[in-house]
């Protein structure tokens, strides 16, 4: 059988279309993964200059001012200082645990990202469980953090890791609870069908009017899980030395507060879309010019992202103004309230919910 050089010329240009084709479409994926990494990481700088800001205006102090205009670079600066300093590892520790527990703290929460609508249908991956995933995912941050406290060989870090794997369970059960409250009232456990589902009435169809109980647990849950204060107890430096980061030194150190802050801004953005409408404007359609309304395109994404931004940034004020005027619980105090209180407070809000649900039939 004699094959033409044409021929052949044609198969090997059409296997190499077809190569260049499978990168183009690998690099179209990576392109949306990327641009939202990259927005979370400037997220995060942003948290921290904010925190920064208003701790020292309810102290009454300056705050930074050097690095960068009003300090914006404080926070980078900081970073790069961490990624030159020396990785000290314990000599008795288990390496491999004591090196893989600040990594697995912050991809666990770097996945949440995916299930959530940044805008108009502007989401990773729309999954029917959505926001279930999230807690599901969540759930794994603090078995990082024993991880790290059990590998440093320091009984004081190896308590704070503990703490934090009580703490996760202590608070997770009513989270999941007043999710599961918010599922029922929009029948879906999708993040883009409970956001849509609150646009139907503008600001009075927010869940935060329907669910006012619920979000009153969810904040205090949401802060315990981000172990902010007053629920900051793994890494109590009273008791703890500094709690299940005490043997960490560099880069590794400087993860465990990136795992802390971008657990805050997903809680922050989760609060926005369960309770607060998400990317819709919430006023009413008669009061809004038909260009806002029906905006479409580019430019309505780009809306649509601004008004998540502006309510999930509003919203962090809450847990950063919290941080900085309550004092810390005992732990005691914080299994209590979650176990105690919580926990029967959620559980009657979701049989109140189930039982409108169905009178509502």
């Amino acid at each position: 059988m004699i094959i033409d050089r044409t021929e052949v010329q044609d198969i090997n240009a059409f296997s190499k279309w077809e190569s260049l084709k499978d990168v183009y479409e690998i690099i179209w994926m990576l392109i949306p993964i990327l641009t939202v990494i990259v927005g979370i990481t400037i997220g995060v700088l942003v948290i921290v200059w904010l925190e920064r800001e208003i701790a020292a205006g309810l102290q009454q102090r300056i705050g930074p001012e050097y690095a960068g205009p009003f300090g914006i670079l404080q926070a980078l600066a900081d970073g790069t200082k961490l990624l030159f300093k020396e990785n000290l590892l314990p000599s008795r520790g288990d390496t491999y645990l004591f090196n893989i527990g600040p990594s697995i703290a912050v991809i666990s929460i770097l996945l949440s990202y995916s299930v959530i609508p940044f805008g108009y249908h502007l989401v990773l991956a729309d999954l029917n469980i959505g926001v279930f995933l999230w807690i599901a995912i969540s759930s794994i941050s603090p078995i990082g953090l024993l991880m790290s406290g059990y590998g440093s060989n320091n009984k004081y870090s190896f308590l704070g890791g503990l703490r934090a794997a009580a703490q996760s369970i202590s608070y997770e059960i009513p989270l999941t609870l007043c999710v599961l409250s918010i599922s029922l009232l929009s029948n879906s456990s999708s993040t883009v069908d409970i956001v849509e589902a609150q646009s139907k009435y503008g600001l009075w169809g927010w869940n935060l009017w329907r669910q006012p109980i619920g979000f009153i647990v969810f904040l205090i849950a949401s802060l315990a899980e981000c172990e902010r204060l007053p629920f900051d107890l793994p890494e109590a430096e009273e008791e703890l030395v500094a709690g299940y980061q005490t043997e960490y030194s560099g880069i590794k150190f400087g993860l465990f507060f990136v795992a802390s802050y971008l657990n805050l801004l997903v809680s922050s953005f989760f609060v926005i879309v369960l309770y607060l409408g998400g990317w819709n404007l919430s006023i009413p359609y008669i009061f809004v010019p038909e260009l806002f309304v029906k905006a479409g395109g580019v430019f309505g994404t780009i809306i649509s992202i601004l008004i998540t931004l502006v309510k999930t940034y509003l919203f962090l004020f809450i847990p950063i103004t919290t941080r900085w005027t309550l004092p810390r619980l005992r732990m005691d105090q914080l299994l209590n309230l979650g176990w105690k209180f919580l926990l029967p407070i959620s559980l009657g809000n979701l049989l109140l919910t189930t039982s409108s649900q169905l009178l509502s039939l």
